[in-house]
């Protein structure tokens, strides 16, 4: 994407569900942006070879493993990240599980369900607290949480993912107000059904639902949430916190 070159510039960024699809994007446009990254993911091995086709685009980005449904692989990463980078200036949570897809809500499994929120929900709020320290030492710090539009509308068969973003959406207006003497900002961003892998088991008629019913009536990419997510870790966005910003074509507008 078309990122000024200075928009993030040394700002130092830890980047969840990296290794692919939205988390990718996002490393990819905060390199552009001057940024320096880490990216985390479940996928080992794969976040590695991520960061090593990224640091071949010429941008500053390492990799490392992390599963969110672990305590301490989160506060190993979160202490890996800051030093690996001297500190931390932002961090974008936006590894997930969705899991749910397709199940009513008789359907859906107890053990799906705590899958989702130990991940999404805990997952977030453990790996936010891990990066306190170094996000309060830089003095500037910015939090940006990976919320979804399905809770603003209420997504049919897909609960557990529903519920577990609209946890996120008050969790960040929650952490706002606990963070902002520290000169954090805590905003969220909620995309809509975008084409990435993860997407890939939705049926078409949900993809054409989101298409027709947009105002930019066209398939959303990763790249079409990029902007958002360089914007709310740059200086332009140092007085706005606790917001949720839908960017979806203009599916929902709330």
């Amino acid at each position: 994407m078309n990122t000024p070159t200075s928009l993030l510039q040394g700002r130092r960024v830890l980047v969840t569900g990296g290794a692919r699809g939205l988390g990718y994007a996002f490393a990819q446009a905060i390199g552009e942006a001057g940024g320096r990254v880490v990216i985390a993911d479940i996928l080992a091995e794969r976040v590695q070879q991520a960061a090593a086709d990224l640091r071949a685009q010429g941008l500053d980005v390492s990799g490392l493993g992390v599963d969110l449904a672990d305590p301490l692989s989160i506060q190993a990463c979160a202490t890996q990240a800051s030093e690996l980078l001297g500190g931390l200036d932002g961090l974008v949570n936006n590894a997930s599980v969705t899991n749910s897809g397709g199940k009513t809500c008789e359907e859906l499994s107890i053990d799906t369900w705590d899958q989702v929120m130990r991940v999404n929900v805990r997952g977030t709020w453990l790996m936010t607290t891990a990066c306190l320290p170094a996000l309060r030492a830089s003095g500037q710090g910015a939090v940006v949480n990976l919320a979804s539009d399905t809770p603003l509308w209420g997504a049919p068969n897909l609960m557990a993912y529903v519920a577990s973003k609209g946890a996120i959406i008050a969790m960040t207006r929650s952490l706002a107000r606990e963070l902002g003497g520290d000169n954090i900002t805590v905003n969220a961003i909620a995309p809509g059904l975008v084409l990435v892998e993860a997407t890939a088991y939705v049926p078409e008629a949900r993809h054409r639902l989101y298409t027709e019913q947009r105002a930019i009536q066209r398939a959303q990419l990763p790249d079409d949430v990029s902007g958002a997510v360089v914007f709310a870790l740059s200086h332009l966005a140092r007085f706005i916190t606790g917001q949720t910003l839908p960017v979806n074509g203009g599916f929902v507008m709330p």
